[in-house]
């Protein structure tokens, strides 16, 4: 993932070249959309139980530039990945196909911060088991 919203690259312009301080986000979530975003937003799943997974900022959930949880970023690669699994509920109806993931700083509504069109596009259907993504599947580039 490596496009920044445009909330996020004012915010970080703000932050480090004038006088305005930005606070990192106190929860981070991860949205699913059914068509590709673009930095103001995009279509995101809605209905049948759909939530954006909650994945803490932190040293434990997410990982330093050199890999691991310990230490700050020392690394060269610009990337951190999620270091736990990421969940979402059991669809209840059909969530469409999920083509790209955003991350926003609220659990409904809220800015968006990043966003990225997935590698392969997925189809959630009713009864699906509960999508996820395993340790190390959402990754974040900055460079």
């Amino acid at each position: 993932m490596s496009q920044a919203s445009d909330y996020l690259e004012n915010k970080l312009i703000d932050h480090l070249f004038r006088g305005t301080a930005f606070a990192k986000p106190a929860a981070l979530y991860i949205a699913l959309f059914t068509a590709a975003p673009n930095d103001a937003g995009g279509v995101e799943v809605a209905g049948g139980g759909y939530a954006r997974a909650a994945l803490a900022p932190g040293d434990a959930t997410w990982k330093a530039t050199q890999g691991g949880t310990s230490g700050a970023s020392s690394g060269s690669s610009g990337l951190t990945a999620n270091a736990v699994s990421i969940a979402y509920p059991v669809p209840t109806a059909n969530w469409g196909t999920v083509v790209a993931i955003g991350i926003y700083d609220a659990a409904a509504g809220g800015n968006l911060l990043v966003w990225s069109p997935l590698a392969a596009s997925r189809q959630i259907l009713n009864g699906d088991p509960a999508p996820t993504f395993g340790i190390d599947a959402l990754t974040v580039t900055i460079a």
